[in-house]
């Protein structure tokens, strides 16, 4: 893969480009999926290929092929090339200029205790089979899933700029759902999160130390217990968000909103744009003092951690609001100068066959100094929610609606009774300037996203969000119908 990679270089740097790059990725992943006690899918793929991209005049050029071969190469260059010379034909609103990179050798490799391709299958089915059927001992689950997830991403990135990186980067996941009916009601509970569960850039003891058994029994018991709990109160309350609900809403009311692209329209055809456009750059309350949000694409076991980004540069920490204020995009070579500003390596492709684009890395809303229990105490009145059940947002990102899995009534500073199919609106600057407490660093946690989806045609992209328990006041709550 390296010596392929540094072959195109060669190649490329023949031409009269501004500039060019290759990556070579090498894709390995398993997933095991169990339902109702029936192994329901196990499947192993390989993916090998490599794309090269190109800047000439104020063109860019990609293509990409499977074969490592020198006949590929040739032809993916001159596929590229002459994408990017049709390309500079179509005048653009500004011309292409790159942000000063200093070329980068070197490597990059997950740190992980136990490799989950070499554990047997025979120990990966037993694990999840046995937790998957505690999950039905109780004549109103009807259904039990369990799932395993496991990625291994090798890639070489050359640039005629001088730079040649390698990274090995390794992902595991898992997770378990149950539903629950009865009398024409259906209720979900997940663990440890909705929509496959969990995922960290680490091995197989990152599953083994969820403890997928000791947990399904009370997964499986809020379940049926949600099934003749209240509805949802409704009307404007006070509510706390559990970290696993509250790293989504990051996830779409700052992530996505933040990418330099969406706000200068070059995503609008597909995901919507921004409301944060240029002119609130460093110049907009987007929260209360509260709220500190960063890009941090060093997190350990972060989904969206990285040595380097596909365009070469450092994985590195930026602050997106500071005590409420904006102060940053998530930005590539080409739009970080619109905003006088170097990039913050946020550029990822999904694969050797598509183009990067720029993608979160570990978006995490820092913890603040509150204990969970005293801020539950604090609460007069007012709900405490948790675990994704649905969620709906504008295409600015700015107006939305999130249902939740589970509630709970708070009741003169406590926990007062489960409720079913909570529900809560708002506008994203108005919300996150309703945030009066964030919890401590002991309370606060890591979860990957390993499905962000972006782009034409569309990528998926590992992404993380790390935060702790929060309190919002006066939010608009109801019961999801």
């Amino acid at each position: 893969m390296k010596q392929f990679a540094a072959n195109v270089i060669d190649s490329l740097k023949a031409k009269r480009l501004t500039t060019g790059d290759c990556r070579v990725v090498e894709t390995l992943t398993e997933s095991i999926e169990v339902r109702n006690g029936i192994v329901d899918s196990i499947t192993r793929s390989t993916d090998l290929g490599f794309g090269v991209r190109v800047l000439k005049g104020n063109g860019w050029g990609f293509s990409s092929a499977r074969d490592l071969t020198s006949e590929a190469r040739d032809l993916v260059i001159k596929e590229a090339i002459e994408i990017a010379e049709n390309s500079a034909r179509v005048p653009g609103e500004r011309d292409v200029r790159l942000a000063e990179l200093k070329p980068a050798q070197g490597a990059y490799r997950t740190q992980f205790k136990q490799d989950p391709f070499a554990v047997p299958l025979s120990e990966k089915l037993d694990l999840l089979v046995k937790a998957e059927s505690i999950l039905r001992q109780s004549p109103d689950v009807k259904i039990g899933y369990g799932s395993l997830y496991f990625t291994r991403l090798r890639k070489v990135f050359a640039s005629t700029d001088g730079a040649l990186l390698e990274q090995d980067i390794l992902y595991s996941g898992a997770g378990l759902t149950c539903l629950a009916i009865r009398d024409g009601e259906m209720q979900r509970r997940s663990y440890p999160a909705a929509f496959g569960g969990n995922w960290a850039q680490a091995g197989y003891e990152f599953v083994t130390g969820m403890a997928l058994a000791e947990h399904a029994d009370p997964t499986r018991d809020e379940a049926v217990r949600l099934l003749s709990a209240p509805l949802c109160p409704e009307g404007k309350m006070d509510i706390i968000i559990g970290t696993n609900q509250l790293a989504l809403q990051v996830h779409e009311s700052v992530g996505h909103p933040s990418e330099l692209d969406r706000v200068l329209g070059s995503e609008e055809s597909y995901a919507g744009k921004s409301f944060v456009t240029l002119e609130k750059f460093r110049n907009f309350r987007y929260g209360s003092k509260h709220v500190n949000i960063h890009a941090d694409a060093a997190v350990p076991l972060g989904l969206g951690t990285f040595g380097w980004d596909d365009e070469g540069v450092p994985a590195q920490r930026t602050a997106l609001v500071r005590e409420g204020m904006f102060t940053n995009y998530l930005t590539s070579r080409e739009t970080a100068p619109v905003v006088g500003l170097v990039s913050n390596g946020t550029m990822r492709a999904s694969g050797w066959n598509r183009i990067p684009l720029i993608r979160m890395t570990n978006i995490n809303l820092e913890p603040g100094t509150w204990d969970l229990d005293a801020l539950i105490a604090d609460t007069k009145q007012g709900l405490f929610i948790d675990t994704n059940k649905s969620w709906s947002i504008d295409d600015r990102r700015l107006n939305f609606q999130f249902g939740t899995e589970i509630g709970w009534k708070i009741e003169n500073g406590k926990l007062a009774g489960m409720v079913r199919n909570p529900l809560y609106t708002g506008i994203t600057p108005e919300f996150w300037n309703s945030c009066d407490a964030v919890c401590s660093a002991k309370h606060w946690r890591l979860w990957g996203l390993p499905n962000c989806g972006k782009g034409e045609p569309g990528q998926s992209a590992f992404v993380g969000h790390g935060c702790a328990p929060a309190r919002f006041r006066r939010v608009a709550v109801c019961a999801a119908k």
